[in-house]
Formats: C-alpha cells, structure tokens, sequence
C-alpha cells in the first residue's frame, strides 16, 4: 500500500518545482538578452577595428601612390586615433613584420539578468588587418 501524499506535501512539491521553472526561465532570458548585448559589442569591437585598420591605410594613401613607402608611424597613429575617439572602446593598433597594420579592440558591457548569477560584465572583442606595404 502506497502511503497517501497530503495536500500540504503536493503544495510543497508544486512550489519547489515553480521555483525551478522560475529560476530556469530567467537563465535562459538572461542567455538571450545578456547574449544579444555582448553580440552586440564584438560587432562594435569589430567595426571599430576595421575602422581604425582603414584610417591607417588612408593615411598613408598619398605616399603609396606616389610610390614612396608609407609611413607606418603615422599609420598606427591614425589607427590608434579611431580606437581613442570610441567611448568605452580599448584597443591598439600596431605594425606586423609583414608591413601591415594589426588592429584589435575590446568594449565590456554590463549584463542585465546575468548579474543574478554573479556575471556582471561580458567583453566583446574586435581585430582587422590592413596592408601597408609588402
């Protein structure tokens, strides 16, 4: 014989289990919209990267077409210059042995629901290379 569940039981196992499905339900919230915001930001990270990269080319745009050799001080300072003029944006540009300029940026967002599972900042992340010389 199955010994019979009292209604104060049946209640304590119904709240136990809305618990779960609340908890649940605000990880999964938290995964889209916290997720969304840090998608947002590597897309932020990466225009700025690119961005930079193609302020460092067209710095140099007059010299290359003149058939000097460019610059490169000049190129990562202007590259260095877009990433600076962007708020919350960190980031350098710097010369590569190849002779090109290599761009990489990072921006941190606050997170809205993953804060309540102690997840208080995402990072998004950016990079672009642009050529200068060969």
């Amino acid at each position: 014989m199955h010994p019979r569940r009292s209604s104060s039981d049946r209640g304590q196992a119904l709240s136990s289990f809305l618990v779960v499905v609340v908890v649940a339900l605000l990880l999964v919230t938290g995964l889209v919209v916290d997720g969304g915001r840090k998608s947002a930001a590597d897309r932020r990270a990466e225009l700025t990267a690119a961005a930079a990269a193609r302020a460092a080319v067209d710095a140099t745009a007059a010299e290359r077409q003149a058939g000097r050799r460019p610059d490169a001080a000049a190129a990562v300072a202007a590259a260095n210059r877009v990433i600076a003029d962007e708020p919350g944006m960190q980031g350098r540009a710097t010369l590569a042995a190849d002779g090109s300029v290599q761009v990489t940026t990072s921006t941190s967002i606050d997170t809205v629901f993953l804060s309540l599972i102690g997840i208080g900042t995402l990072q998004g992340h950016g990079s672009a290379q642009a050529q200068l010389f060969d």
